[in-house]
């Protein structure tokens, strides 16, 4: 089952923490997962994917505006109408509004028709309520790792569950 994360990066974080999205997908039995920049989504792959995870960088508590106008834009063209999608963010705070950005990209994915999944509290921890988010006030964005590629096995598995045949 095809499974794509698609983001904008600035630093390299979000692409980093979006591989590790990739990488906790494809941990799960016949997942097919790619990362894919807004400047070069494979666009059949995504209309085949089951589970697609949008990811920016927050500014001034937004998603980018390069993402924001994928959304608006692009993102029409991928069939995202009953697939299963998912958001995260990278930030330089823990109060600069990841959440927000985080529920922009989902509002978005939602009037197209999207199912939205996180997993919640429902695995206990690490809660993941809305999608992961990454903080690099520190300079070790890597520390928040494992709830990346945590979050990207919960979506293949429930991916899974709901299309598999």
């Amino acid at each position: 089952m095809k499974m794509a994360v698609i983001y904008h990066s600035v630093t390299g974080n979000t692409k980093n923490m979006g591989d590790l999205i990739v990488k906790g997908m494809n941990s799960v039995a016949g997942v097919e997962a790619q990362a894919f920049p807004i400047e070069g989504v494979d666009v059949e792959f995504v209309k085949e994917a089951k589970c697609v995870v949008f990811g920016s960088p927050i500014y001034a508590a937004h998603i980018t505006g390069q993402m924001m106008n994928y959304l608006l834009s692009d993102a029409g063209k991928l069939h995202l109408a009953g697939k299963l999608v998912g958001a995260y963010a990278t930030a330089q705070y823990v109060h600069g509004g990841a959440e927000l950005g985080i529920r922009e990209m989902l509002d978005h994915a939602m009037v197209m028709g999207a199912l939205t999944y996180s997993g919640g509290g429902s695995f206990g921890k690490p809660f993941i309520h809305l999608g992961p988010v990454g903080i690099d006030n520190t300079m070790d964005i890597n520390q928040f790792a494992d709830n990346f590629e945590i979050y990207g096995s919960r979506m293949a598995q429930k991916a899974m569950e709901l299309f598999a045949k």
